[in-house]
């Protein structure tokens, strides 16, 4: 499975284990319309998250080797509770704008799961993402076209066996080309 980190440290491992889907992707055609309003190209994102609660399920961390569980309990250890800040440069085309896929988390959508469009217009869009077990979680985002080039949202995910994880998102977009982006 292969993922595209957008986030930072604590996200984007529990990304690499499944335990947090993209909640942009797979959106149903009729959700495509009133896309963002928000230019095409290239984007600088900042997004700033926070945990609490096990981030990993206890029968994920069972059926880890004894190394590396005692390794990602200091790491949660370490991380709880404290806000963590990355940026990082991204691409998003006309496509992703018209799906509202604005947060690309991963590559791969959690099978399953199922997105709801709360409400949409060219300045804002809010969206709940529900997934079920094993690793069930209820995400609403919202997004906000500040202006064409300026975007802010927020997104708050409810795992019941794994805590919750708020993440705060700033984007500003850098320019039409996206030459040099990898993700």
């Amino acid at each position: 499975m292969k993922h595209t980190a957008t986030t930072l440290g604590g996200f984007v491992f529990l990304l690499s284990l499944g335990l947090i889907p993209n909640p942009l992707v797979g959106m149903p055609s009729a959700a495509r319309a009133d896309a963002l309003n928000a230019k095409p190209g290239a984007w600088e994102m900042t997004f700033t998250t926070q945990s609490s609660g096990m981030l990993v399920p206890p029968d994920v961390l069972a059926a880890m080797p004894p190394e590396q569980r005692a390794k990602v309990e200091q790491s949660m250890q370490a991380r709880a509770g404290k806000p963590r800040t990355h940026s990082v440069k991204t691409c998003l085309t006309k496509e992703d704008l018209d799906q509202h896929r604005i947060i690309k988390e991963s590559d791969d959508d959690e099978p399953g799961c199922h997105t709801t469009v709360l409400s949409k217009s060219a300045g804002k869009l809010v969206l709940e993402r529900t997934c079920p077990p094993p690793h069930a979680s209820t995400s609403r985002i919202s997004v906000e076209a500040q202006n064409p080039e300026s975007l802010v949202g927020s997104m708050d995910t409810d795992r019941p066996r794994a805590g919750k994880v708020h993440l705060d998102m700033k984007g500003r977009w850098i320019g039409a080309s996206c030459t040099g982006i990898v993700e």
